[in-house]
């Protein structure tokens, strides 16, 4: 297992913003990964780093970082991946032997460990659907427990592992045969809306911005509030979606937040809904960054 003191997590998130970590874990096997969890008290675990925003003060504590452990198993219509198995290449791999369920992870850029954290979904799928179990690591007794999909407390963009007890170690799925031709159908679907509507990574990004008010879209409710134009030197929304923000080159994890609060705004004034951020803030806050995260997650010990 690769440890490295004081390391650079810039490169390794979408946004390509980030500061130093002083620790960071790179378990290969299940096996190293409890053990890593067992050894630490303090820590934050990640997988492709696509759906956060990394401070750049950085991180004065240990990470963990899951996406070595890339083993899955199908058996039948049953299908195991490991927390850090990432989401287009297990799409693709079940696909191949004609199994559905999981087309919509052919354009996610994250792992397993991240789609069941945020109950990850697309186009009328999610992993909620197929998911029958999860293996957890408890941070609380350190043990290994099994929890079935009724336990996990799923909903939109929420799972269990949002309470921050159990950490991710492998999902287990139950998939229905279909033709090549129809999940294939449904995969290009997918791909093609991704690149139509959303930026590519080359534009780096840590995908949708806020998450769907109830019964609304926070993306029709950003554009008609005229957020599509809000730009700084560093950091603009996307103009083909307004739930995107896009590092131009340069940008700090505190720029990024001084333009979620303007959209945020934005919104709350035209319409009076408060988004909420579905891009989570991790690392050590500047007194600023304090009181951006403050406004837009409402709670001060937001990771």
């Amino acid at each position: 297992m690769q440890v490295k003191e004081n390391f650079e997590i810039k490169p390794l998130t979408t946004y390509k913003i980030g500061g130093v970590v002083k620790k960071v874990y790179f378990p290969e096997t299940l096996e190293e990964f409890t053990e890593v969890l067992r050894e630490l008290d303090n820590y934050i675990v990640l997988g492709s780093c696509s759906d956060v925003l990394f401070s750049s003060n950085g991180y004065s504590g240990n990470l963990v970082v899951t996406t070595e452990m890339k083993n899955f198993e199908i058996r039948g219509t049953k299908v195991i991946a490991e927390c850090g198995v990432k989401d287009p290449l297990i799409s693709q791999k079940v696909a191949e032997v004609s199994l559905s369920g999981l087309e919509f992870l052919i354009g996610l850029p994250g792992t397993i460990g991240g789609a069941v954290y945020m109950n990850a979904g697309a186009h009328g799928q999610c992993i909620a659907d197929t998911l029958v179990s999860c293996c957890l690591f408890d941070r609380e007794t350190k043990e290994v427990v099994y929890m079935q999909n009724s336990e996990m407390d799923f909903s939109y963009r929420h799972s269990l592992l949002h309470n921050g007890r159990y950490i991710l170690l492998s999902a287990e799925f139950e998939l229905k045969k279909a033709s090549q031709e129809d999940i294939k159908e449904l995969m290009d679907r997918n791909l093609t809306f991704r690149k139509t509507i959303q930026p590519s990574l080359a534009k780096p990004n840590a995908g949708s911005v806020f998450k769907n008010p109830e019964n609304d879209s926070a993306g029709r409710l950003l554009d008609k509030a005229g957020v599509k134009s809000f730009e700084t030197p560093t950091v603009k929304v996307w103009d083909k979606h307004a739930n995107f923000i896009i590092n131009k080159g340069g940008a700090t994890s505190e720029d990024i937040l001084e333009m979620m609060v303007k959209m945020y705004e934005a919104v709350k004034q035209t319409y009076t809904i408060e988004l909420r951020p579905e891009i989570i803030f991790i690392g050590d806050k500047t007194k600023k960054e304090e009181e951006l995260c403050n406004i837009l997650y409402r709670t001060k010990t937001q990771k």
